[in-house]
């Protein structure tokens, strides 16, 4: 992962402020949206790509835990907050690090490096993933996936025997497959590069027998790729 994409949530337009300064700073996180409402930060993720929530605890309209257990495994976070006392409920949670307010530049840095790391080593070391689609969490094996596909607001997980309907985005998958087996060949598709059984001028073949379009903006990467 090259940057990542970080949510600043809290209460509190000071902490937001000294947040953001703070992500600016560090070279592999970037700024894509901060809101002292919860709520608008729940609808934003759900419409757009993320990776980092730095998330405040107490909050009026909606705690910080239920904001965990509404989105579950879809964002990591690292808590900021001034009560220590919900460092042990926030860690039953994706939780990359907590922070206690005031937040220093120098403790700040140590939280964005252990993002970093696990972003990196989750993705190289894992052979799975969850995701929740009809109200459960499945596992999925990366090496079951034939293709992924975007359907407006969802993406559709194809393996030999299953499908996941998935609210998220192809981009968002993107970032969690591990790059030596996936590639992206169309603007609604990513396919498992060992799963190929053909390829065509426009189009390939996944195995058993499903065709996939090689989109124009993606061709050339592709051919790249398979050679």
């Amino acid at each position: 992962m090259k940057t990542i994409k970080c949510i600043v949530v809290d209460d509190e337009p000071l902490a937001i402020s000294l947040l953001e300064n703070y992500i600016r700073e560090i070279p592999f996180l970037e700024m894509a949206f901060s809101s002292e409402n919860p709520i608008e930060a729940l609808e934003y993720i759900q419409k757009n790509d993320s990776d980092l929530v730095f998330l405040d605890i107490q909050m009026p309209e909606l705690t910080g835990i239920n904001f965990m257990k509404i989105l579950g495994d879809k964002m990591k976070y690292i808590l900021t907050t001034a009560y220590s006392e919900y460092a042990l409920e926030g860690y039953e949670h994706n939780i990359v690090d907590y922070l206690l307010k005031p937040i220093s530049l120098e403790r700040f840095r140590k939280s964005a490096v252990k993002a970093q790391e696990r972003f990196s080593l989750g993705k190289q070391e894992q052979n799975h993933f969850f995701v929740k689609s009809s109200g459960k969490q499945h596992k999925v094996n990366f090496a079951d996936i034939l293709y992924i596909e975007s359907i407006r607001d969802y993406v559709n997980i194809k393996t030999a025997d299953e499908e996941f309907i998935v609210l998220d985005t192809l981009k968002s998958m993107e970032q969690q497959l591990p790059e030596s087996s996936f590639t992206r060949i169309h603007k609604s598709f990513i396919i498992n590069l060992n799963q190929i059984k053909s390829v065509g001028t426009k189009k390939i073949i996944i195995n058993p027998e499903h065709e996939i379009p090689i989109g124009e903006n993606y061709r050339m990467n592709f051919m790249s790729r398979i050679k």
